[in-house]
């Protein structure tokens, strides 16, 4: 809430209260102007969201729905870029892990705590825009192999065999296929917060079986365990 003062009648300060600015029809130039006196206020320190939602004009969510994203802002008014080092790997395993427990394509205001390790704001300085990020990873997902690279040769047969546990590609595909459901009870974490889904060999591999798309299914960690080492595939219910 604002206040002013002013004079009463009898030569007193008398306060009151007045409505806060009116930001909603605020113009692309304002921001970038508002930007510029906060950042010239911080120098020489970089600014940052936080910096600006505590002094702006406007929070910086709306910068960042304005513009594309915070780096953009910055951008457009000639302030240096910050530069993060997040791995681009350790942001697609996060976002499989979303897209997992939601069972679905995650959408930007879910990716926060607990849900999310990283908020959404990181995947978009790190590709752009939240929309780039989904593509990235779509494109990743789908330029990966369905076969693991083999990872021993057989001494006596000579046969390469493929490593044991899938890569975060192939767990994505495994899963995606299966609708994000265990392949015997059905169940998802989308429905039932807290279970846990496994990327399950039908063939053991212990009994041969690769790691390959075909040769995988979804269960979840209480039917993986009764499951144990037997060769069984399992039909969706």
């Amino acid at each position: 809430m604002l206040y002013s003062f002013q004079m009463d009648d009898f030569g007193k300060r008398q306060k009151l209260f007045q409505l806060k600015p009116w930001n909603r029809d605020v113009s692309d130039e304002d921001i970038l102007a508002d930007i510029k006196r906060v950042a010239q206020s911080l120098l020489p320190k970089q600014i940052t969201e936080r910096d600006y939602t505590k002094s702006g004009r406007v929070s910086s969510s709306t910068v960042e729905r304005r513009f594309g994203s915070w780096n953009n802002a910055l951008s457009k008014v000639g302030l240096q870029v910050r530069n993060y080092s997040i791995p681009k790997e350790k942001l697609f395993g996060n976002m499989e892990k979303v897209w997992i427990t939601l069972g679905e394509q995650p959408t930007r205001p879910k990716m926060r705590k607990p849900l999310s390790s990283y908020h959404g704001s990181a995947y978009e300085r790190r590709f752009g825009t939240w929309r780039k990020a989904l593509e990235e990873f779509v494109n990743w997902v789908n330029e990966g192999t369905d076969e693991q690279l083999p990872s021993e040769v057989m001494s006596t047969t000579l046969i390469k065999r493929t490593s044991r546990q899938p890569n975060l590609r192939l767990r994505f595909k495994v899963m995606l296929r299966d609708d994000f459901r265990c392949r015997y009870c059905g169940r998802s974490p989308a429905t039932q917060p807290g279970l846990v889904l496994n990327v399950d060999h039908i063939i053991p591999w212990s009994d041969g079986g690769e790691t390959t798309l075909e040769n995988l299914q979804t269960l979840c960690a209480e039917c993986n365990l009764g499951k144990g080492n037997l060769s069984q595939s399992a039909e969706v219910q």
